[in-house]
């Protein structure tokens, strides 16, 4: 397989794992494309083609080096240049490694993340919140983040990647869509009345099992396993943090309780305000659910890979 099958794949298949539904992710799409017929030809110079077909700007291939056939991938939830150098020392070595796939953007793929954020507003439209508040709120936190963004060195890790000639790419939405579409799914087919049943259901995952021999198990953060769980939401894609003013709109959409990665400590103190009961079934270890996930699609659809698990992947197959 090639690089450019392994992207397609992940972009096909995060769509079909979108919390929006595909029809949302349709119009957005259409969206973007009569946006771009609108401008005119100087502007079309600089404007982000593969955005036209692929909804996911933190999910891209970042260096293709010379295309090689993929056989071997190092996988890790966070790439930057130490990971780089420790591929290009194991290469050294005689390990045969064709690409490094990083979760968490890099590059352009993390210079232009902010853009995924506004599919946020349609989650909370899908959960009960109007849109015309959503779009607002999360219109507001997407220019906060781009702002945070604008002044960052962006390129060091893709140019680490070229100068030592190894091919990057990040999969990031494509993969956290795939762990919010799998818990949500399984969660409301189990129909859990009290959050320690959802507490069970998270630790018969061996992503989250892992992580619990190293100190991150999923946790209560706010109420306790007798604590009753009403509506369920997980919420765990859409580039980062939402806005803490939502909390307010989903407890009156009806959610009682929220299933995450992380949560700031504001937004704890906002879903306490509105007696939202919370429940953080882990960063790194939901991250690697999603990739798992979506590795166990690209094995089944184009072939066995060869995983190296660096910066804190493990592979798991169901």
């Amino acid at each position: 397989m090639k690089i450019k099958d392994i992207q397609e794949l992940f972009i096909k298949e995060g769509i079909e794992a979108d919390p929006r539904g595909k029809d949302l992710v349709e119009l957005d799409m259409k969206k973007r494309k009569k946006n771009y017929e609108d401008l005119s030809a100087k502007q079309k110079e600089n404007f982000d083609i593969e955005s036209l077909e692929n909804p996911y700007y933190d999910s891209r291939i970042l260096y293709a080096g010379k295309d090689p056939d993929i056989k071997t991938v190092a996988v890790g939830i966070d790439i930057e240049t130490p990971e780089i150098l420790l591929v290009k020392q194991l290469l050294g070595s005689g390990k045969k490694i064709d690409l490094i796939i990083a979760h968490h953007p890099e590059g352009y793929a993390y210079s232009t993340f902010s853009n995924v954020i506004y599919m946020q507003s349609d989650i909370l439209f899908r959960q009960g919140v109007a849109i015309n508040i959503s779009e607002k709120l999360i219109s507001a936190r997407a220019k906060e983040v781009e702002r945070s963004v604008y002044p960052q060195n962006n390129e060091r890790v893709s140019d680490a990647a070229k100068l030592l000639d190894i091919p990057l790419m990040s999969a990031h939405t494509v993969a956290d869509n795939h762990v919010v579409s799998f818990l949500q799914r399984e969660i409301d087919a189990l129909k859990p009345a009290y959050l320690g049943d959802i507490m069970d259901f998270l630790n018969k995952h061996p992503e989250y099992i892992h992580s619990s021999k190293f100190g991150q198990p999923p946790v209560i953060l706010l109420g306790d396993k007798n604590s009753r769980c009403g509506k369920i939401f997980v919420d765990m894609t859409g580039g980062t943090e939402g806005p803490i003013e939502s909390f307010e709109k989903l407890s009156q959409a009806g959610v009682g309780t929220i299933v995450g990665m992380h949560l700031s400590q504001k937004a704890v103190k906002e879903a306490e305000k509105h007696k939202i009961n919370v429940i953080l079934a882990g960063h790194i270890s939901s991250d690697n659910l999603g990739l798992n996930l979506l590795f166990d699609k690209l094995e089944k659809k184009l072939g066995k890979l060869e995983f190296i698990e660096i910066s804190g992947f493990r592979r798991f197959r169901r």
